[in-house]
């Protein structure tokens, strides 16, 4: 028999769907249930590296973590990493195949689908239950044909499908009922309930909207998320707006920029978090300002968001930091920025061509068309520590800085670190993410008597403190019944 199989779709983007997924999936597992994540088709630039070796969103990384498993592509057999405003990297099943524009990706949909569907076929095999994402709305009407992200799917392998909205943006009852109103009769039908995410306040001051909300649709609302104040997930693809961390004079004062093709800045997550350190992004047309460390952090156009950082007074920045004392790190395009040159000789982010680099350390840096996915372990060259994390790049980085490598890994060196111990660049991801590597990372720059601060394991107590949640505000009888056997359940 094939997994029992339950949607979370949404009224927008950022409604809540990964996180209903993620603490469902947490909520299953505890319960003995063989429950694995699934969603058909991501756009993000937050990825992770897989069991398999191939690469897939980070959202879906972490609902696997609340299953108890280790990531494999065949939960996000479909991955776009978008390179330009009209354009994205297309990746099925972890291997990035080609760059399309959006008109050429809708004609390959039905190509990818059946990637889709072969991924899930396996995954129905494996486990009693899949809970799956959808992506963005499925009331994107001139997205409806050919669609492989939410009805569409939906519709293909016949499940049930609950709509989540998000009462804090306001217009919860609009957003249901209009998203509502948009679908096709069958798959109205197939709608099965609502959640509304993020309420603040009373609760009983919502009901009677409730109760308009059941009788208006016919659909009855299975629950009503709180807002969790300090919840931690890592984020799908957001970036998050507000400055976070210590505000402490005493704290370490740390910048990213905020490149317009910003990739895996979850990266950064345990810094938000760090109780000494007081974070900042910087956006487009904010002032720089002074800090004790700043993180160029990885991108999906290395070469395009370079020349941004120099038309956005980052290189001076960067100059005058260096020279009262403060510490740099680039992470994976970030170090290859850092370098002297970025060859591009087949076109790979655009016109073929070179970029002059920042020419921090003594490296360059040329894109190839293969792309290197690696979990990896060793040794931090700071007092060394033992770290973990993964690669997701393009290119190959040559030079003799790389004499004094960053990281020692099982498998060689990774990065480099300059002469005189103020630049440090590596192309692993999840820097910050073990915490002695944190710890020695925080004492290189600057902060002289660093808390122990366990990252991973404030990532767990969020996905049980959001399962908590769950089971506290969400009807799982309702839910359970859902995932009853197809020939019992009558609402798909």
């Amino acid at each position: 028999m094939s997994a029992r199989t339950l949607m979370i779709q949404g009224t927008t983007s950022d409604a809540g769907k990964s996180t209903l997924v993620t603490g469902l999936c947490r909520v299953l597992a505890r319960r003995g249930q063989r429950v694995a994540p699934f969603k058909p088709q991501n756009m993000a630039l937050n990825s992770a590296v897989t069991v398999d070796g191939g690469e897939i969103g980070r959202a879906q990384a972490v609902q696997a973590q609340a299953c108890g498993l280790e990531p494999h592509t065949d939960m996000n057999p479909v991955l776009l990493k978008p390179n330009t405003d009209i354009g994205a990297q297309v990746i099925v099943h972890g291997r990035a195949l080609t760059s399309m524009d959006a008109r050429a990706y809708h004609d390959y949909k039905t190509v990818a689908f059946r990637a889709v569907m072969e991924s899930y076929e396996r995954l129905c095999r494996q486990y009693d239950v899949l809970i799956v994402e959808g992506a963005g709305s499925p009331a994107e009407i001139n997205l409806r044909d050919r669609d492989i992200a939410n009805m569409g799917f939906a519709e293909a392998v016949d499940c049930p499908v609950l709509l989540i909205a998000d009462i804090d943006r306001g217009g919860v009852f609009a957003h249901l009922v209009g998203t509502l109103a948009l679908l096709s009769a069958s798959e109205q039908v197939r709608v099965a309930g609502f959640v509304i995410n993020r309420f603040r306040g009373d609760v009983d001051l919502l009901m009677p909207g409730v109760e308009w909300l059941e009788a208006h649709t016919g659909k009855p609302v299975l629950g009503v998320l709180p807002y969790l104040h300090g919840l931690h997930l890592e984020a799908e693809d957001a970036l998050p707006c507000a400055r976070s961390g210590a505000a402490s004079c005493h704290a370490l004062h740390v910048l990213v920029p905020v490149l317009p093709r910003i990739s895996n800045h979850t990266d950064f997550d345990p810094l938000r978090l760090h109780p000494q350190v007081d974070f900042r992004y910087v956006g487009p047309g904010e002032d720089i300002p002074g800090a004790d460390l700043i993180i160029l952090p990885g991108s999906k156009s290395v070469r395009a968001d370079l020349a941004w950082l120099r038309a956005n007074g980052w290189v001076e920045a960067l100059q005058r930091h260096l020279r009262y004392g403060g510490k740099l790190i680039g992470v994976c395009g970030g170090f290859q920025m850092l370098g002297q040159a970025i060859h591009d000789p087949l076109g790979l982010e655009g016109n073929p061509g070179t970029s002059v680099g920042l020419q921090c350390l003594d490296v360059t840096t040329t894109l190839e068309a293969g792309k290197l996915l690696r979990r990896v372990r060793g040794v931090l060259s700071l007092e060394n520590a033992a770290i973990t994390g993964y690669e997701i790049h393009h290119g190959v980085t040559h030079g003799p800085a790389l004499a004094h490598p960053a990281v020692q890994l099982a498998a060689g060196h990774d990065g480099a670190i300059s002469e005189d111990g103020r630049i440090l660049g590596t192309y692993l991801h999840g820097l910050f993410d073990t915490p002695g590597a944190c710890m020695a990372l925080l004492r290189w720059a600057g902060l002289s008597e660093v808390a122990a601060f366990d990252y991973p394991d404030q990532r767990e107590q969020g996905i049980e403190r959001l399962a908590d949640a769950i089971e506290r505000h969400i009807d799982m009888c309702r839910i359970d019944a859902l995932l009853q056997p197809r020939q019992e359940n009558t609402h798909a």
